[in-house]
């Protein structure tokens, strides 16, 4: 099968081996994957502060440069979330483009989900020597039901344990341009997410979206803690989690 991987602009920009994990699994798991060069950004940022005309302009070219593909792969629950949940809303009065906008969202998944409920991934290459816990990003969880595919993931990964942390599913504080708007609130949020981390005493938190791993790992790093690792679960599951040499 044709695998379309939407890399993400903040993964391009931050963390590009993200990019090239979720790669590596996916031709693991028997796909084709295919990487439109040309792609940019899903069109959330500007969604979420109103702009929809700009949003739109990047959905449809997202769109066309996706549609070719049997699938739609993201390794960040909120852009999966964005085209799978929102794109049939933004498009709701543009009835020449609700058939196509309505197909290429019902066959957009999160990675670890399609792994698990597509692609049926059995093993994984990845190994890491200690304890991690997970952190259940919100739109991943609440628009597309991610929670239990991570973790059945996570459990193939040789030497790895996990541990839960207290309200897993509680959010970072990140949400965007909440961070930015609302810098006061989201902080307290994010120290009570670091708290909860701190008290599992795991060498490494792990998670499936950038934006709540650069807020988690900011966070942890301003107050003072260097030692906890801040992973994405597609570095983890394919053994990427040190820069290269």
């Amino acid at each position: 099968m044709r695998v379309g991987l939407f890399v993400t602009c903040l993964v391009d920009l931050m963390r590009p081996r993200i990019g090239f994990a979720a790669l590596e699994l996916l031709r693991s798991a028997g796909c084709e994957v295919i990487v439109p060069r040309t792609q940019t950004c899903c069109g959330q940022p500007g969604y979420n502060s109103g702009d929809r005309a700009g949003a739109k302009r990047l959905a449809q070219k997202l769109i066309a440069e996706f549609e070719p593909c049997d699938y739609v792969v993201a390794p960040s629950g909120s852009c999966a979330g964005m085209i799978r949940t929102h794109y049939p809303e933004l498009f709701s009065a543009a009835p020449d483009w609700q058939a196509r906008v309505r197909a290429l969202a019902e066959r957009t998944y999160e990675l670890t989900d399609f792994l698990v409920r597509v692609a049926k991934l059995a093993t994984v290459a990845g190994e890491f020597r200690g304890t991690v816990t997970y952190h259940d990003a919100c739109s991943g969880l609440r628009e597309l039901g991610v929670k239990a595919q991570p973790r059945a993931l996570l459990a193939k990964v040789k030497g790895l344990a996990l541990t839960e942390m207290d309200e897993a599913q509680a959010c970072c504080g990140f949400g965007g341009t909440f961070a930015i708007k609302f810098g006061d609130i989201s902080t307290r949020i994010v120290d009570a997410k670091c708290e909860r981390i701190a008290a599992t005493g795991a060498d490494a938190v792990v998670l499936g979206d950038l934006g709540c791993m650069l807020n988690i790992e900011g966070r942890l790093r301003r107050r003072g803690e260097a030692r906890m690792q801040v992973l994405h679960v597609a570095e983890v599951l394919a053994g990427k989690t040190r820069e290269p040499s």
